[in-house]
C-alpha cells in the first residue's frame, strides 16, 4: 500500500514511559513490555489503539493490571488494535520472538552468539507491539535477562542503574534513559565481547565515559575510532556548541549489519567495517571512512535524536543535516585537500533514484534511504548556509536548537528557524525539498573588449525556478581570478562584469555550489587552462574529468589520443605546488559510469575500449614520467600513497608485484592487488583468510574481475552477511559495467538470480541491489530486452517483499 506524506495525521495517543523486560534465551526471547499511554489532547474522543506489531507470538495483554479477553483487542497480519480503552491508562503486552530466525536483520537478531538491534525505521514492532513512529516519543527502562557466561555484556540506551544474578546461570541488568526518544533509536546488545574504554571532559567541566565493544581480541583496533569520537565531540562543541548530555557514550561493533551504523541514543551500533582498523588491516580510505561514520553517528545526538524527524517523510531533516555536518567536520579536519571533491563523486555515483530530497510517497520506508535524501539533502544545506552566511546560518542552528530540543518536527521547521535567524525569505529555495530530477544550468557567454565588459547568462531547465548559489571565478592569462557567488533565481539571468581587461575564462560551479548538471561550451584549450592554473581544487579536477570525458567520447569513433592532451596531463603530473592527493584525482581517468552520463544511449563496448586505450596510450607514452613521480612518493603519508598508486596503475604488473609483495600497509598491498591476477588474489586469501573484512576486500577485488559464479558457491560467501553481498554483488553490478553488461545477459540474469534469493533472507540487502537495473531505458535495445525480462521476472516472483517491488515497479513504471 502506497503511503503518501500529505496524509499525515498525528499520533491517537502518546506513550510517555515504557518499561522493557527482555529475557534472551536460546529458543526464543520473552519480551514484556509495560507502557503509559494516554490519549492525544488534541483529538476527538476515541476508544481504541492501533499498535504496530509483526513477528510475535502473543501471550497477554493486561490494562490497568486486568488481562483482556479475546473479544477486547483484535490482531492483524501488522497490527494489534485494542477496544473500548480508558483515556489513560498501563498496558502490559508479554510476547515471544525468535530472534535467532530474524534472517533480516531488523529488529531484534541473533548473529555470531551475539544478540542486537537494528531498529531504524521500523524495527521496534518486530520486538513488542507499540506505535512505532518517530513522533511517538517516550522515556525508556530497559531490564534484559541472560545466560551471565555466554552473554556477560548486556547493553541498552542511557545509563546503567542496576544489576544482579538470578538463579541457572542467569543475570540482569537494567538501564535508563533520561531523555525521551522514538522507538527507532532504542538499542540492545548482549554477547561475550571486550572492550577499550577512555574519557571526554566537556566544555562544562563534564566527564564522559566512553567505550566502545568489540569482539575478542580486537581491542587494538577500535583505538582509532575512539580517538576520531573525541575528535568529533570536541568538534561539535566548537563549531555548534552541543555538548554530549550522558555521562556514558557507548558504541559497539557488530559483524552482521544491514547499515554502516545507527545513532542509537548512548549506545551507537556500528557495523564493525567502520570501527576496526589497523594499518596492515585497513586502506587510508578505511580510516577516512571510519573517522566519517563516527563522526556522523556522535553528531546525530542533537541533529536526529534530541530533535527527530516527524514522520519518515521527513528523514533528510536529520540525515541531510547530519551528512553536512559531517563533512563540515571533514573538511575542517582532514589533511587532505580533497574532501570535497569525494562528497561529490559520492553524490554522482549513487544516486540511481531520482526523487525528491522530501519525497512524497512511498510503499517500504526503507526504500527512502538514498542518496537523494542524504547526500543531496546535506547539499541543500550547504546551499542554505552559502546563501545566508555562514554567522546567519549559525544563529539558524542556535535557534533550531532551541526552539525544537525535545520534538519531532519537519523540514518546514528547520527552514522557518534559518528564516527567522536571517530575516531572508526562503519560500522559493524550499522548491529543493520537492524537486525530483537533477537540474540542469546552461550557460553561455559574450565579451565586449571596446567595453571591457564579460556577460554569463544562465538559463534553468525548471518550470519553477530554483534559488541556488553559483560560484564562479574568472581567469585570465596572467593568473589572477575574479571570484563571486551568483544569486541564481530567475529561469534566465544575466551577469555582466566591468573593467575586465581581456576575455576570461570562466571557473564555473565551484566547489559543486550546487547539486546541478552544469552545461557550458569549453574549448580543449579552455580545459586544460583551467585543469592547469584554477585555485579552486574542485573546479581544477573537474576541469579534467571534463576535458578527459570529451576525448574520450570523441574516441569512442576514432581511437587517437591527442599530443596535446599528453602534453597538459604530464604537465598536471609534474606539478609540484599542487597538494598530491589532489594530481592523484586528476591523473585518474573518469570511470565508465561517469562517461555513460554524457550519452543519450549508452555505448557499453565503445567507453570501455576508449577507456582502456586512452590508459595504454598514457601508461606507454609516459612510462618514466610515471615511473619518477611512483619513486618519488614512497614516503608514509596518505597524500603520498594515493598519488604513488595512481601511478602504480600505468605502470608494468612486474611493478606491481613489486608493491604487492613488499607492502607494510594494506593500502599499499589492495592497491597492487587490484593490478594483478589469480595469483596474486589466492595469496592474499591465504594471508588475509582469518580477517573477515579483509576477505570482503578480496570478493571485490575479484567481483571487478568479473570472477563472480565461482565465488558465489567459495565457501567464504555468506549470503546472510551484508558486508559480504555488498563487497561481491554491489561492487560486480556498479564497478564493472563491462563485465556487466556483457551482451549475452549473463551479469543482468545473475544478479537477478541473486536478488530473488536474498529477498528472501534479508530484503533491505536486496533492495540494495536492483538500482543496478534502473537505468535500463539508456542502453541499447538488444540490453533493455534482457534487462527488462529481468526485472518483469523479479516482479512476478509470488511472496515479493515491499522493498523489492517498490524498485522495481518504480524503474518498470508499473
Amino acid at each position: 500500500m502506497v503511503k503518501y506524506r500529505r496524509d499525515y495525521t498525528a499520533p491517537t495517543h502518546y506513550i510517555d514511559e515504557i518499561d522493557l523486560r527482555i529475557e534472551l534465551g536460546e529458543e526464543k526471547a520473552v519480551v514484556v513490555a509495560k507502557s503509559h499511554v494516554r490519549i492525544n489532547p488534541d483529538i476527538k474522543k476515541i476508544d481504541q489503539i492501533v499498535l504496530n506489531g509483526e513477528e510475535q507470538n502473543l501471550q497477554y495483554i493486561k490494562i490497568d493490571d486486568q488481562q483482556l479477553i479475546s473479544s477486547q483487542y483484535e490482531p492483524g497480519e501488522k497490527t494489534l488494535t485494542l477496544k473500548n480503552i480508558p483515556d489513560r491508562f498501563t498496558l502490559e503486552i508479554r510476547t515471544e520472538i525468535k530472534p535467532q530466525e530474524n534472517t533480516s536483520l531488523m529488529g531484534l537478531y541473533k548473529s555470531n552468539d551475539l544478540f542486537c538491534t537494528k531498529c531504524e525505521s521500523e524495527g521496534f514492532r518486530k520486538i513488542t507491539y507499540f506505535l512505532d513512529r518517530p513522533d511517538v516519543l517516550a522515556k525508556y527502562t530497559v531490564t534484559i535477562i541472560a545466560d551471565k557466561k555466554l552473554y556477560p555484556v548486556l547493553l541498552s540506551n542511557g545509563n546503567l542503574v542496576a544489576s544482579g544474578e538470578l538463579e541457572s546461570n542467569l543475570h540482569w541488568v537494567k538501564w535508563e534513559d533520561p531523555f525521551r526518544k522514538p522507538s527507532y533509536l532504542f538499542a540492545m546488545v548482549a554477547g561475550d565481547l571486550d572492550y577499550i574504554e577512555d574519557y571526554f571532559i566537556t566544555m562544562s567541566g563534564r566527564k564522559i565515559q566512553l567505550r566502545i565493544f568489540c569482539d575478542k581480541n580486537y581491542q587494538d583496533h577500535c583505538k582509532f575510532a575512539m580517538t576520531s569520537l573525541k575528535k568529533a565531540m570536541k568538534w561539535d562543541e566548537e563549531k555548534y556548541g552541543r555538548e554530549y548530555d550522558l555521562y556514558l557514550f557507548m558504541i559497539a561493533a557488530v559483524r552482521d549489519f544491514n547499515s554502516g551504523a545507527t545513532e542509537n541514543k548512548g549506545l551507537n551500533i556500528f557495523n564493525s567495517k567502520y570501527i576496526f582498523a589497523n594499518p596492515k588491516m585497513a586502506t587510508d580510505q578505511d580510516y577516512e571512512n571510519i573517522s566519517r561514520i563516527v563522526a556522523h553517528e556522535y553528531f546525530h545526538n542533537w541533529t536526529g535524536n534530541r530533535i527527530t524527524c516527524r514522520d519518515w517523510f521527513q528523514l533528510s531533516l536529520k540525515e541531510g543535516l547530519t551528512v553536512f555536518r559531517e563533512q563540515d567536520f571533514s573538511e575542517d579536519t582532514s589533511s587532505l585537500t580533497t574532501k570535497r571533491i569525494d562528497e561529490v563523486i559520492t553524490l554522482r555515483d549513487s544516486q540511481f533514484l531520482e526523487h525528491p530530497v522530501r519525497p512524497d510517497s512511498c510503499i517500504e520506508i526503507r526504500n527512502l534511504y538514498t542518496a537523494a535524501v542524504y547526500e543531496k539533502g546535506a547539499e541543500v544545506i550547504r546551499m542554505m548556509r552559502t546563501i545566508l552566511g555562514k554567522d546567519a546560518f549559525c544563529r539558524g542552528m542556535d535557534l533550531y536548537f532551541n526552539r525544537f530540543d525535545g520534538q519531532a518536527v519537519t523540514c518546514d521547521d528547520f527552514v522557518r528557524a534559518m528564516e527567522d535567524a536571517s530575516g531572508v525569505d526562503l519560500t522559493q529555495f524550499k522548491l529543493w525539498y520537492s524537486q525530483a530530477s537533477t537540474p540542469e544550468l546552461h550557460v553561455t557567454s559574450k565579451y565586449n573588449p571596446s567595453k571591457k565588459q564579460y556577460t554569463l547568462i544562465v538559463k534553468q531547465n525548471e518550470k519553477s525556478p530554483l534559488h541556488m548559489p553559483l560560484s564562479i571565478a574568472l581567469l585570465t592569462s596572467n593568473n589572477s581570478e575574479i571570484a563571486s557567488i551568483l544569486n541564481i533565481t530567475q529561469a534566465e539571468q544575466e551577469f555582466t562584469f566591468e573593467n575586465i581587461a581581456e576575455k576570461p575564462v570562466p571557473s564555473l560551479l565551484r566547489d559543486f555550489s550546487a547539486p546541478v548538471k552544469l552545461f557550458y561550451a569549453y574549448d580543449d584549450k579552455e580545459l586544460a587552462f583551467l585543469m592547469e592554473n584554477d585555485k579552486n581544487p574542485f573546479a581544477r579536477f573537474e576541469a579534467g574529468q571534463r576535458y578527459m570525458a570529451k576525448i574520450l567520447l570523441q574516441m569512442i569513433s576514432k581511437l587517437e589520443l591527442p599530443e596535446d592532451f599528453i602534453l597538459v596531463f604530464k604537465q598536471i603530473l609534474f606539478d609540484n605546488k599542487a597538494d598530491k592527493a589532489l594530481i592523484a584525482k586528476m591523473i585518474s581517468l573518469p570511470s565508465e559510469t561517469y562517461l555513460a552520463d554524457f550519452m543519450t544511449q549508452v555505448n557499453v563496448e565503445g567507453i570501455h575500449e576508449a577507456r582502456e586505450f586512452m590508459h595504454k596510450e598514457l601508461a606507454e607514452k609516459l612510462k618514466e614520467e610515471f615511473e619518477q613521480v611512483y619513486k618519488s612518493n614512497l614516503a608514509n603519508d596518505a597524500a603520498e600513497r594515493s598519488l604513488k598508486n595512481a601511478c602504480l596503475g600505468y605502470l608494468t604488473v612486474q611493478q606491481a608485484a613489486l608493491q604487492f609483495k613488499n607492502a607494510n600497509n594494506m593500502t599499499d598491498q589492495y592497491a597492487a592487488l587490484g593490478l594483478l591476477g589469480s595469483e596474486a588474489l589466492e595469496s592474499f586469501y591465504k594471508q588475509w583468510k582469518h580477517e573477515p573484512l579483509v576477505i570482503d576486500k578480496w570478493f571485490s577485488a575479484w567481483a571487478a574481475l568479473g570472477e563472480i559464479k565461482k565465488l558465489l558457491k567459495h565457501p567464504d560467501f555468506n549470503i546472510k552477511n551484508p558486508n559480504r553481498v555488498r563487497a561481491l554483488l554491489q561492487v560486480f553490478a556498479t564497478a564493472n559495467p563491462a563485465v556487466f553488461h556483457a551482451r549475452s545477459g549473463e551479469g543482468y540474469r545473475l544478479l537477478a538470480d541473486q536478488i530473488l534469493i536474498l529477498d528472501k533472507i534479508n530484503p533491505n540487502v536486496a533492495a540494495n541491489l536492483v538500482g543496478a537495473f534502473a537505468k535500463w531505458k539508456r542502453f541499447d535495445r538488444e540490453r533493455q530486452v534482457i534487462m527488462k525480462e529481468q526485472l518483469e521476472r523479479i516482479f512476478n516472483e509470488p511472496g515479493l517483499s515491499k522493498n523489492v517491488y517498490e524498485l522495481v515497479s518504480e524503474a518498470l513504471c508499473v
